[in-house]
């Protein structure tokens, strides 16, 4: 999602309400998701940005497991549900292609199916992006709905697509990460997700 302005950010803005009560709480995502998220986050050092945060179920988990954490997206009714939900926690208003974020300030970018909406061809843009705010040796984890790339579907909300694990890891490599893991699963009845975690290229070690 780019901004509140644009077709996707405009299309979940309408139908916040109904989203938030469908998926707008932890306890209606996967556990080995959260228990892998969690595992992720114990190996970072410094600040994480959850981007695309939507009405911000992950940012409150990770933020109360003590991880210094924020949440960042495009969308006002989501923001204002978090924020109502979770005053603890910092959200703010922005796109996944121009992150409010110094050169390699965050220790971590979770993007957890925020990307899935952007059309493949473009995806080096907000990966480009996530690279510019991570430090050497940050971590980048990505959830998406795993099959042919760019095959586009007809999601619940608006048109999103599928990507490969050989075509994602391309692109998060071209974009300066390393792939650590990725992996894909599908439950019956459901289309089959994947997730990918990286890092940042750099520092000392890197050739």
């Amino acid at each position: 999602m780019n901004g509140p302005n644009d077709p996707v950010s405009a299309a979940y803005e309408a139908r916040a309400a109904e989203y938030i009560e469908v998926c707008g709480t932890i306890d209606r995502t996967a556990s080995v998701d959260r228990d892998n998220i969690l595992g992720w986050a114990q190996d970072l050092s410094g600040p994480i940005l959850d981007v695309g945060c939507g009405p911000g179920q992950w940012t409150e988990l990770l933020h109360t497991q003590g991880f210094d954490i924020s949440g960042i997206d495009p969308v006002p009714g989501f923001l204002t549900d978090a924020r109502r939900r979770y005053p603890g926690v910092r959200f703010s208003e922005g796109k996944a292609t121009a992150l409010p974020v110094s050169d390699g300030a965050l220790g971590g970018v979770l993007s957890w199916f925020s990307l899935i909406h952007t059309d493949p061809g473009l995806l080096s843009l907000p990966l480009a992006e996530f690279a510019r705010t991570l430090g050497p040796g940050a971590g980048l984890a990505l959830g998406y709905f795993d099959g042919p790339h760019g095959v586009p579907f007809d999601h619940a909300v608006t048109t999103a697509f599928t990507w490969s694990a050989d075509e994602l890891s391309a692109l998060v490599s071209d974009a300066g990460f390393q792939v650590v893991s990725i992996q894909s699963r599908a439950e019956p009845g459901s289309r089959p997700v994947g997730t990918l975690f990286a890092t940042k290229r750099g520092g000392a070690d890197a050739c």
